[in-house]
């Protein structure tokens, strides 16, 4: 018996690095005089991390952001001049890694603080830091109340330098008053920082914050939604972003169903007509969302678009192809791409795009290739 080593799969992600590139150019021009965060966290969103950092090093990103100590070896092994930048803080065993590498890091207390410059002093090295301020978002951070005592400490610990200084915002989508607060609130920080420390970085902004807000005491923004195609807020800028995803998925069988004929598990959906019903190559172990299950989505095949049917199942779909008589077994549906936006499919799962995009599986491989 012969044995296919190689097969096509039956779905996948296309990404357009080039229209990625475009985007992170918009986000520049959005907040001129910035530097850049390219974020790339979550496998860059979906859309698969090596292709994309390769792409985007040629931009000259100050950093790529990431979570993870995994994420920040894939980058600096794809070959990047663009050094990783670790957005949150790490946890012990991460941090002898962390400090004998040149990434960006940042620190979130005076036990990590302690701790690498230990490592540091081990090895006779000073280290840029980041100092990670709390001024509203609850997750990481000095708290603005003791940042004078924390200056006071790192003072005491030559093998760190603070080079930077960074907060988020959890509501520059949604808040405008506290956002204002807010950023009032991280340039007292930073004013009170710089007093202590020689300051490269500061930076507050991811996507929403940099459509939305000036933050005059920043020199840095950390675009990562907007990089991918989506605006998280209305902007004058959304129109110039381009789409970077296509997801792909194999018809596998078509068949003619009879009225009053089941459509997958429970029976949702039962057919009022004679019904040619395409079943496609992808599921909820693929990352197409199960509460997508009986909602207003399509399938665009052969340009039509064409309502899936039922409940989304672990490795299938179905789909209404009555309107398209050539479609057979080996066509390919998309299910994500320019006319079938990430923003409708989170608005029928009642999540968000960033759920979306990063929910797509290992098991959907990435490949490259322009969308003009």
């Amino acid at each position: 018996m012969r044995v296919m080593l190689d097969c096509s799969p039956r779905a996948f992600v296309e990404t357009d690095v080039d229209a990625i590139a475009h985007n992170l150019r918009v986000a520049q021009q959005a907040a001129p005089g910035c530097q850049m965060i390219a974020v790339v966290k979550a496998n860059a969103y979906g859309h698969g991390l090596e292709q994309v950092v390769r792409r985007l090093d040629a931009e000259h990103p100050a950093f790529f952001g990431v979570a993870n100590v995994a994420e920040a070896l894939r980058v600096q092994n794809a070959g990047c001049v663009t050094r990783p930048f670790l957005l949150g803080p790490s946890i012990p065993e991460e941090r002898e890694v962390i400090a004998a590498s040149d990434w960006g890091f940042t620190i979130s207390s005076l036990e990590e603080a302690d701790h690498y410059a230990s490592l540091a002093a081990e090895t006779h090295r000073v280290l840029p830091v980041h100092l990670a301020l709390d001024t509203g978002m609850g997750r990481e951070g000095f708290l603005p109340a003791d940042l004078s005592a924390t200056m006071e400490h790192l003072k005491h610990l030559p093998s760190l330098r603070v080079e930077g200084v960074m907060s988020h915002m959890p509501v520059a989508d949604e808040d405008e008053v506290f956002s204002r607060v807010q950023i009032e609130r991280f340039e007292h920080c930073v004013s009170e920082v710089a007093l202590h420390a020689q300051l490269r970085y500061v930076h507050l902004a991811a996507s929403a914050g940099l459509l939305n807000f000036s933050i005059p005491c920043a020199n840095m923004v950390r675009p990562g939604l907007m990089l991918y195609g989506v605006s998280p807020v209305p902007s004058v800028w959304s129109d110039q972003l381009r789409p970077t995803l296509r997801l792909r998925a194999a018809v596998t069988l078509v068949r003619t169903l009879p009225a009053n004929h089941g459509v997958s598990y429970g029976r949702c959906f039962l057919s009022t007509r004679p019904m040619r019903v395409a079943t496609i190559g992808i599921g909820y172990a693929d990352g197409w969302r199960r509460h997508l299950s009986c909602k207003q989505v399509f399938a665009l095949i052969h340009g039509v678009l064409c309502p899936l049917l039922g409940r989304v199942t672990m490795d299938q779909i179905m789909a209404d192809v009555s309107a398209v008589p050539e479609v057979r077994a080996g066509d390919f549906a998309e299910l994500i791409g320019p006319l079938l936006r990430i923003e409708h499919l989170a608005t029928q799962t009642g999540t968000i795009p960033w759920d979306i995009l990063t929910g797509l599986g290992p098991r959907l491989p990435r490949f490259s290739r322009s969308f003009d």
